[in-house]
Parts: structure tokens; sequence; C-alpha cells
């Protein structure tokens, strides 16, 4: 016999069960130190003119503020990625 599991809430998720997101923005152009500073927790690169912000997301509340903010600086965002957790250090496994 198979165990159904519920499917996860689409909107809001229970307090204490989210891990931050690893979030890539792709904004066109290249962005000075100025305008970064606007993304104090975002790591930021330069790739083919454009810069990705990259970074760990904390919520979804989190990420509704780095794109409130690239908005309010009339940024272009050219592609949002969430992209994989990285593995978990320090968790015993079973041999």
């Amino acid at each position: 016999m198979t165990e159904r599991i519920p499917a996860q809430p689409t909107s809001g998720v229970r307090r204490g069960q989210q891990q931050p997101a690893n979030c890539e923005f792709l904004i066109r152009g290249h962005l000075g130190a100025t305008v970064l500073r606007a993304f104090p927790s975002l790591h930021a690169q330069t790739r083919d003119g454009d810069t990705v912000l990259r970074g760990a997301v904390a919520d979804q509340s989190a990420l509704h503020g780095v794109l409130a903010q690239i908005e309010a600086l009339g940024l272009e965002l050219l592609e949002l990625r969430r992209l994989p957790q990285p593995p978990e250090t320090g968790r015993s496994t079973r041999q």
C-alpha cells in the first residue's frame, strides 16, 4: 500500500519549514558600486556586459523586496532563477 503525501501549499509556508533559497538575478547592463550597495546580501559579477546578482533569499517577502528594489532603481530584470541548494554538511549518513 502506498502512502499519499499531501502537496505542499503554493502560497504561504508554515513558519520554521522554509529554508533560504539560493537565487540568481540577471540584470541588463553593468551596475556600478553605488547601485550594488542597494543589494548588500547579494554577490555581483559581470557576465557578457550584464550583471548577475546571486545569493540566499530568506523567504518570499525577501524575494519581493529584491524585486521591488530592482524596479525602484529602474533596472531591467532579464532572468530570475532559483539555484539548487548546496549539500548540507555535518550530517551523519548511514553506510
